[in-house]
């Protein structure tokens, strides 16, 4: 609802309009910008990319001949030549994590981060990483050595942009999106070179202009097809053809980095470094599944990793939505509207409440709010609170803009609360039944135990020829 009354408003003053006071996603010091161009008519033949990690010096790697098949493998292996060495020097760098239950591991220090456009861009480098990863460099139609290992980080990469709260792979149009809203369609956004003018000067004509601001890939204009690309292929000119390309690309690459710029601009959310961890330990997990000489990613999961990956997301999802909230006040505004949750000032409280008797007495202080804020929550229901992270909290009563509740944990081991771990009459704060408790992984079966109805027991995995009959074959 906020959203909309915020597009409403950018519309009404010209300017694009922040919902988010802090930036939700890890950005890196050194990013890795990656801008994918790909020839129209084609699903996966690559016409040309523009990448790197300093921004006064992009690499352009064209493609010549994009439908003859020798060409789009060697430009493979140059996009190879930047991306893993890239990819590789993180791992040098290593901490010892300690875990319960379980063996130590080494974490990389830092990971990777891969920053496109927009999401087809997304789902250009999966294709791309899937043409690629099955590839063999011995064989019948070899490819150099490097190119099955970059379609493994490539499909690595797009893996991890579909997993709610990670920053390994940023479209830059929906982190924009994320943070500021604009007085146009959510199609529309989609539109860098229109996005980056509403949120830095408001809506723009020439945004729109594919001769002043060329799509942002991975798809090309056709008129620039037409009339710029199709006679300078004809030509045979390798400077002709990558002179062309790089019109189209150098404009995309300054407003990548205006994006970083004001993404850049923004305090990090305080769950956004936890989100990292774990996105450092998924990028050394796959460095190890590299490393051991395991098959590269299938082309489908079985049943029960299908479920397991699944159930992984939908936890990650729930555990993103809360630490949003908790780190933005503009983000829970939204559930306070729907009356998931409550802001208010103190009016009373009651710290040395107890409950129970003898040795099963526990201590349980009661805190009166005050609040305007529709509360349509039932008696009973678990809250937390984004100023005390740590509290737990249960709703005792709502009624006529009055809300009782009592405080379950985070006050302490004493018979008396904690300083501070009772709010003090006169306080604002915040009560939502969003909670980031910690969710178990369901009970599934081994694979080799996947019953009959969803496939039975799944075969060993090997690569073979089939799979490498792709786009690019």
């Amino acid at each position: 609802m906020l959203t909309s009354l915020a597009r409403l408003r950018a519309l009404k003053e010209g300017i694009a309009q922040p919902i988010a006071t802090v930036r939700h996603c890890h950005l890196s010091d050194r990013p890795m910008v990656f801008i994918p161009l790909k020839l129209s008519g084609e699903a996966a033949a690559p016409l040309a990319a523009m990448l790197g990690t300093d921004r006064r010096r992009p690499r352009l790697l064209v493609v010549t001949q994009p439908r003859n098949r020798d060409l789009r493998f060697a430009w493979a292996a140059e996009l190879a030549g930047v991306l893993l060495p890239y990819v590789e020097g993180f791992l040098a760098d290593t901490e010892t994590v300690e875990r319960k239950n379980a063996d130590p591991y080494e974490r990389a220090l830092d990971a990777p981060q891969l920053i496109v456009p927009n999401q087809t861009g997304v789902a250009f480098t999966r294709l791309l990483g899937r043409s690629t990863r099955f590839r063999r460099a011995d064989g019948p139609y070899p490819v150099p050595e490097s190119v099955p290992l970059l379609g493994r980080w490539l499909t690595y990469f797009a893996e991890r942009a579909a997993y709610p709260g990670s920053s390994m792979t940023l479209a830059a149009t929906e982190e924009l999106g994320r943070h500021w809203a604009s007085g146009q369609s959510s199609l529309e956004d989609a539109n860098l070179a229109a996005l980056l003018a509403w949120i830095t000067r408001g809506p723009d004509d020439e945004a729109e202009d594919p001769l002043i601001w060329p799509p942002a890939g991975p798809a090309t204009d056709p008129g620039f097809d037409a009339e710029v690309l199709a006679p300078a292929m004809d030509s045979e000119s390798a400077e002709r053809i990558t002179e062309a390309l790089r019109t189209q690309l150098e404009p995309t690459w300054r407003l990548m980095w205006q994006a970083v710029d004001l993404l850049a601009g923004l305090e990090a959310g305080a769950g956004v470094a936890q989100r990292w961890e774990q996105d450092r330990g998924s990028f050394s997990g796959m460095a190890v599944h590299v490393a051991e000489g395991a098959p590269p990613q299938a082309r489908r999961d079985g049943a029960v990793a299908a479920a397991a990956k699944l159930s992984r997301m939908e936890r990650a999802q729930a555990a993103y939505e809360v630490q949003r909230a908790y780190d933005d006040p503009l983000v829970m505004a939204e559930y306070r509207l729907t009356g998931e949750a409550f802001a208010g000032e103190v009016i009373e409280t009651v710290p040395d409440n107890t409950e129970g008797e003898g040795r099963s007495r526990k201590l349980r202080p009661l805190v009166v709010i005050k609040t305007d804020d529709p509360v349509r929550l039932a008696p009973g229901t678990s809250l937390g609170t984004p100023q005390r992270r740590g509290q737990g909290a249960e709703l005792v009563e709502a009624a006529e803009g009055l809300v009782t509740l009592k405080i379950t944990k985070g006050m302490g081991r004493g018979k008396t609360a904690a300083p501070g771990a009772v709010p003090e009459i006169g306080e604002r704060v915040c009560y939502t039944s969003l909670t980031d408790d910690f969710q178990g992984s369901p009970n599934l079966p081994d694979s080799e135990a996947t019953p009959w109805t969803h496939g039975g027991p799944p075969h060993e995995y090997v690569p073979d020829d089939e799979d490498a009959q792709e786009e690019w074959s």
